[in-house]
């Protein structure tokens, strides 16, 4: 016998004293709590005692609502398998958006491992899993496209890898520590585009926000805040409120509005998380609102604990100009901890494709490496239409796959389109609505995207267009950057603080910054197509000496 079985019914002392099944009383199970309201809730989890641990949740009153269960067991079960097979549910559950979980953080976080045929629990006997709870209308999406969400991948119910959890418990101790006492200390995370910070981010704060409802914890009635500095980041972190019972909207804001609301009231909070601190303002900003000299500094003087998520490469901006010394200088007074990511969690990449990259983004013109025995695409296209048609492919198999470039372009939110490299490619810009990340919109296909579309986000295929910014020096045999041409003039406003030497310096380094950001976006590829003739014709010499 090799069926999975699942058992549905009324959540009550009868039908849990009337399990009969072997594999669903002496194996491991997993098991979903739920009800049929307006606003349906869930529990899920995963014991080895099944009869036990369900009359534990019907003694307990936050699941008196919960009137349905479903029983999952297999004769194949191991424990690591139910662990396993109860995380997937959980991030697919909260991609899915139908209920409102009542899983709150465990006391021992989840952390990847491998265990005997993880392949066949993974893929084979969970997507059984998932159509029979699809077949029974228990959920909707497919795993596909809700694995392409971009809620799902910042769900703070993923697995963490070693490092991350290592950098996540240090944190925990650190706001356990300081959440409660006077004064105002600060710990900073560092790490590369792709080494996880996001996700590290998201489970931080729903184990902070989980910790806060717990009576027991010393972070009880904590008052803490998440801010976002990226518009489209920000819809991504609020949509996840509705499935999680201790994340409200309340609690994610813009770093220039969490300041001014402070200040408003005369608060401060306890313990403020800021994603991608290297996009906050280091000078007055008129346009945004701010008329302090440093975002981060106002920020640490309203918050007892201030986590600071930081790549001095992801800086886009000069009025948000940050390098090692000015971090320094701001946090050094609160004596302020570090730790660092290291591991590349975004790309499915090797590590001679990984170099070429980061060559490419130092202005290297190296050989692109062999993709004989590689699953990593990394291929130049001589014309647009076959670089499109290549994008469109991949979305059309995969999902998420979507082309950006470099913001050589004119681009005004006016409602007219504008037109990426009108003479080749000649597609229009990114179009934004309000409430849905822009590559999670089926039509943005036909669309070119920005970096300030796509920075945090992850997408299958990547198609990065080199505009006029990006050339080639051909007496040296490296990239050239044409700062005149680029395009994003809130990128460049002057600063008095900075010689013009040194602003010349940053405005090329925001550049290839930029391109770092978007080269770096693809989990299974990126596709590359240079508008600079001379550049495109050395890229694809490059290209063929592999071959």
């Amino acid at each position: 016998m090799d069926e999975l079985i699942i058992e549905t019914g009324p959540f009550e002392e009868r039908a849990v004293n009337g399990i009969e099944s072997e594999h669903l009383t002496n194996y491991p199970i997993v098991y979903i709590l739920h009800n049929n309201r307006k606003k349906p809730a869930a529990y899920i989890g995963q014991t080895v005692q099944a009869a036990r641990r369900l009359r534990q949740h019907l003694a307990d009153d936050r699941r008196s609502k919960l009137d349905q269960q479903i029983l999952i067991g297999h004769r194949r079960l191991n424990q690591s398998a139910t662990y396993n097979i109860e995380s997937r549910l959980i991030n697919l559950f909260i991609a899915d958006s139908r209920y409102e979980l009542q899983n709150v953080s465990q006391t021992a976080s989840r952390q990847m491992h491998n265990y005997y045929d993880k392949v066949y629990y993974n893929d084979t006997l969970f997507r059984d899993i998932w159509e029979r709870l699809r077949n029974e209308d228990i959920v909707e999406g497919t795993i596909d496209a809700l694995e392409n969400k971009d809620v799902y991948k910042l769900s703070p119910y993923k697995e963490l890898t070693p490092e991350q959890l290592d950098v996540k418990e240090r944190v925990l101790d650190f706001c356990r520590k300081h959440a409660q006492t006077d004064g105002h200390r600060v710990f900073i995370v560092e790490g590369d585009a792709g080494t996880g910070k996001s996700v590290l981010l998201s489970s931080l704060f729903n184990t902070i926000q989980d910790a806060a409802n717990e009576p027991s914890s010393p972070l009880h009635q904590t008052e803490n805040r998440l801010l976002v500095n990226h518009g489209e980041m920000l819809k991504t972190y609020k949509s996840m409120t509705g499935s999680l019972p201790n994340l409200k909207k309340k609690h994610f804001d813009k770093p220039t509005s969490f300041i001014n609301k402070m200040d408003k009231h005369h608060t401060n909070a306890d313990i403020v998380l800021v994603d991608e601190a290297h996009l906050l303002l280091s000078k007055p900003d008129a346009y945004n609102n701010f008329h302090y000299d440093n975002q981060l500094q106002e920020i640490i003087k309203r918050s007892r604990v201030t986590i600071v998520i930081f790549d001095r490469m992801q800086v886009l901006k000069l009025k948000s100009y940050w390098n090692d010394r000015l971090m320094e200088e701001i946090t050094g007074t609160y004596r302020a901890e570090r730790m660092r990511l290291t591991n590349q969690m975004r790309m499915n990449i090797d590590a001679p494709a990984k170099a070429w990259i980061d060559a490419f983004v130092a202005k290297e013109l190296k050989p692109i490496p062999d993709r004989a025995d590689s699953s990593f695409q990394l291929q130049v296209f001589a014309e647009p239409d076959a670089f499109r048609k290549e994008i469109e492919a991949h979305n059309e198999a995969y999902g998420l796959a979507r082309i950006v470039s470099t913001f050589d372009y004119l681009h005004k939110k006016d409602g007219a389109d504008y037109l990426v490299d009108e003479t080749g490619l000649n597609m229009p810009w990114n179009r934004t609505q309000d409430d849905v990340t822009w590559a999670e919109q089926p039509e943005t296909i036909y669309e070119v995207g920005s970096i300030y579309t796509v920075q945090g986000f992850d997408l299958n295929y990547t198609g990065v267009v080199l505009g006029p910014s990006i050339r080639y020096d051909k007496e040296n045999d490296r990239i050239r950057i044409d700062t005149n041409a680029y395009r994003d003039t809130g990128a460049f406003q002057s600063r008095n603080d900075m010689t013009q030497e040194e602003i010349a310096q940053v405005k090329e380094q925001i550049i290839l910054n930029s391109l770092n950001v978007l080269m770096k976006r693809g989990i299974h590829g990126l596709c590359i197509y240079p508008t600079d003739p001379c550049l495109r014709e050395r890229m694809l010499e490059l290209q063929e000496e592999r071959q």
